[in-house]
């Protein structure tokens, strides 16, 4: 399985940085994952929801660390082309 497709959804908040999708194989999409900033620099958190408790539970996240590292290097490669295409007055609120 392989990423064929990766959006970005900058947004111009302190720590939520972007809303990303990812597709595979042309064929398969995860919506909202966020790319968040955290003490060690930029993460990106897989989709989840609340519980009834208050905590979250990912609804969809890698099974390996190999991938997920996969994963989050296309995210964040993905995230910081948006960020240099951006024009210049439109960065700062990025």
């Amino acid at each position: 399985m392989k990423i064929t497709e990766v959006r970005i959804f900058p947004k111009a908040e302190e720590k939520l940085k972007a809303y990303a999708a990812i597709t595979f194989d042309s064929v398969f999409v995860v919506h909202n994952l966020r790319i968040v900033k955290g003490e060690k620099g930029l993460m990106v958190c897989m989709p989840s929801r609340k519980k009834n408790d208050g905590t979250f539970k990912d609804i969809a996240h890698p099974i390996t660390n190999e991938f997920r590292s996969e994963l989050e290097k296309v995210v964040l490669d993905a995230y910081e082309k948006k960020l240099a295409e951006a024009p210049a007055t439109d960065s700062q609120t990025i």
